[in-house]
């Protein structure tokens, strides 16, 4: 962790921080560099090899060569442009340097005579070999002997600068052994010049790193598979699984409301088996199983903390509504929370038609909150919610904002959570324990019986309280993530899809055929169907040649005379939206233009097809949610994926990977893992969920024996070396391992 002291406690330091920082200090800590160890941990993209001198006449076109030449000509020519043209000599040949952009003080050091150093890459033409812009210096001293590092950097931190910083903190951070004696990781090993490389220690794969050997094999350090990369890959895994146990642990020494069912002798049936008495659906066993997991959970006086996972349709909203029950049934309140308003709204929708029968013989109700409503009703469901009349609270992110009081608050859903990052989760955990300060007395909650857990009884010293918390995903999560981001989560997993679905046929087309797409579209409307079109864009964008929903809904309007076309997307007013969707729905539109505002929770199984407009654009996992929009009744039903190709006539290999999973499977955690594979394990420190995450050095898709290594070594290590593990979490994760726990 880094400290920030006051001036009075600079002024004794020997190398104080200045008052105002320098450009470069400011774009360190831009990159998160403020600790020694930040910076020694701070590793190169690339190597660069000034360790010898190539000879002109050895230099093959394109090989990037470091030689030592003199100036024989130096000219400033004006046209075709300004530039500055200089040929250099070093005997076993010649070489023309060009350079388009250039200072005064490159005109003194390539004056005609100098000798200088010049790297660069080598290409061939008429006139005879040329380098473009290529670094260089004047001549003399030793060669390294050592690659030169080219390391990540931003605008105001100079290469040489950045070297220099890291080769001093290399000297002083504490790079001493945090691994318990005897757990070394399983890391492959290679012959080399002195026979069979041993391990390295972290020491000697960072100082390795940083100055690699010349002979070294370049692609080992490309593809991180030397020894050295894997220790750190080991370490780094290792850091990030102590922190989701310490979640963990710290998490099973709160207390949370025991929300038991109902004793069998009790008058009326419990809640949760009203609603199931009523459904006009039987639960498959796989909801049957995580109902009885989540049951579980909720019967412990410590907080739940359980993932629920099912691919797209699989009825993870019953297995919600059941959970909450169970807390409504102890006196408690529930709050679901759902990323986006429509999702939110058809959440709200389905519940009503469950719980508010059931609830209204018991004085309660279901109460709604979003960003849209008017002041008098939002003030009506503040007050309801405030006094516990709401048992439960289903919204968008408003269920968390300031003004919101709950009574007593024992249960937080979180549906769709891979939208939700991991702030809004923290700030969803902080929120929902201000609603925990009140609630029916707990009885033999406490191990020893009789006492509230709230007020320390039997317990002794007051325990803090917080809710359970029940995240839901349609977005299946490979095992490797789970066992890496979800490590500190309990998991259920409903695998199978209610009876009677029908498995969804996808095609891909290019946009050539577009026509032939509408043609299709007017025969299932005619057939009484309705039709999704997605696109990625709501109106014309200069910068994206893309199609666009107002544009497309207008094509359609007239293309297809005497059907209903409706047009969706975020910037509509909430009412807007509600009556398209409403529309819809009861099936007097035909076919719905949107943007991704109907990627989760829209059910609707009149509905029969799905195009999605520049398919190739879209991730695997938009995709695979979009799909699933379609297939929820009897009738068979078709995704058609419209993309578009490039000038060459092409579509980029990540997105042609994409677009042949879809085609290829419709399981979500196939369709999970291609998509760990394609594009990371996203980012987890905010809402985006694209991009390299946390780990900055292990890859979840090649170094599994790595992770499972330190998923069993973590809670031995807490267990049996405190004090290295500490000091093994700060080193690698600093501040950041709060992230790690929501």
């Amino acid at each position: 962790m880094v400290a920030f002291f006051p001036p009075t406690v600079l002024m004794h330091c020997r190398n104080p921080m200045p008052a105002t920082p320098s450009p470069a200090q400011q774009a360190l800590r831009k990159l998160g560099l403020l600790r020694d160890i930040d910076l020694a941990l701070h590793l190169p993209l690339r190597y660069e090899d000034e360790t010898r001198i190539t000879p002109l006449r050895n230099a093959r076109d394109g090989d990037t060569v470091q030689i030592e030449a003199t100036v024989t000509h130096s000219e400033v020519q004006l046209r075709p442009r300004r530039m500055l043209k200089v040929m250099v000599d070093d005997a076993t040949g010649t070489c023309e340097l060009t350079f388009f952009s250039f200072y005064p003080s490159h005109l003194k050091t390539l004056a005609v005579g100098a000798r200088l150093r010049i790297r660069g890459e080598v290409r061939g033409g008429f006139w005879g070999r040329q380098m473009l812009h290529p670094a260089f210096r004047v001549a003399g001293g030793k060669l390294p002997t050592a690659l030169t590092p080219v390391y990540p950097s931003t605008a105001g931190l100079p290469q040489p600068y950045l070297r220099r910083a890291i080769a001093t903190a290399l000297q002083r951070a504490d790079l001493s052994e945090t691994l318990p004696p005897g757990a070394q990781p399983p890391l492959a090993r290679f012959m080399g010049q002195n026979g069979l490389q041993r391990p390295y220690s972290l020491r000697e794969a960072l100082f390795f790193l940083h100055h690699p050997a010349p002979d070294v094999a370049l692609a080992t350090l490309e593809d991180h598979s030397h020894p050295a990369w894997q220790r750190l890959k080991a370490e780094e895994l290792l850091a990030q699984q102590l922190t989701q146990w310490q979640a963990r642990r710290e998490r099973d020494r709160l207390r949370a409301p025991v929300l038991r069912a109902a004793d069998a002798g009790a008058a009326a049936a419990p809640l949760h088996a009203q609603l199931l008495a009523q459904l006009p659906f039987a639960l498959t066993a796989a909801q049957q199983r995580v109902g009885e997991e989540i049951a579980a959970d909720l019967a412990r006086p410590v907080p739940m903390h359980r993932l629920l996972q099912g691919d797209v349709g699989a009825g993870k909203t019953v297995v919600a509504a059941l959970a909450a029950c169970r807390a409504i049934e102890a006196g408690w309140q529930c709050a679901l929370m759902a990323p986006t308003e429509i999702l939110a709204g058809q959440h709200f929708a389905k519940l009503v038609g469950w719980l508010e029968p059931l609830l209204a013989a018991r004085g309660q109700r279901v109460a709604w909150l979003a960003g849209g409503q008017k002041k008098k009703e939002r003030a009506t469901m503040l007050e309801q919610v405030h006094s516990g009349e709401a048992a439960l609270v289903v919204g968008t992110h408003a269920v968390i904002q300031e003004q919101v009081r709950f009574k007593n608050l024992a249960l937080a859903i979180v549906d769709e959570q891979h939208r939700f990052g991991v702030l809004q989760r923290l700030a969803l955990r902080r929120k929902l324990a201000e609603g925990i300060d009140a609630g029916p007395p707990q009885g033999d909650a406490a191990p020893s019986g009789g006492s509230d857990p709230r007020s320390g009884g039997a317990w002794g010293l007051l325990m803090p309280m917080e809710p359970h918390m029940l995240m839901m995903s349609a977005t299946p999560i490979p095992r490797t993530l789970a066992m890496s981001y979800y490590a500190d989560l309990d998991v259920s997993v409903i695998d199978e899809l209610p009876p009677g679905r029908t498995p969804v046929v996808t095609k891909l087309i290019a946009d050539s055929r577009k026509d032939e797409v509408i043609a299709r579209i007017g025969a299932q409307v005619a057939a009484g169907r309705q039709v999704y079109w997605v696109c990625p864009l709501i109106e014309e964008s200069e910068a994206l040649d893309l199609s666009n929903a107002t544009a497309t809904h207008q094509e359609l309007s007239e293309s297809l005379p005497g059907v209903l076309v409706g047009l969706l997307h975020s910037r509509m007013p909430a009412a807007e939206k509600k009556a398209v969707m409403a529309q819809f729905s009861a099936g007097q539109m035909g076919v719905l233009v949107s943007t991704t505002v109907i990627e989760v929770g829209v059910d609707v199984p009149n509905a029969s097809l799905m195009v999605i407009e520049h398919a190739e654009r879209f991730g695997l996992s938009q995709l695979h949610q979009l799909r699933g929009r379609v297939g929820r009744g009897a009738v068979a039903s078709a995704c058609v994926l419209l993309y578009a190709t490039n000038d060459s006539g092409r579509v980029g290999e990540t997105a042609k990977e994409r677009l042949r999973a879809m085609q290829e499977t419709n399981d979500g955690f196939e369709i999970a893992r291609r998509d760990l594979e394609i594009r990371g394990p996203g980012e987890f420190l905010g809402a985006r969920q694209s991009g390299d995450a946390l780990l900055r050095f292990a890859d979840l898709a090649t170094d599994t024996a790595l992770l499972e290594w330190a998923r069993a070594l973590a809670p031995a290590m807490l267990d049996h070396h405190p004090d290295l593990a500490r000091q093994h979490v700060a080193r690698w994760l600093g501040g950041r391992q709060d992230y790690l726990k929501a």
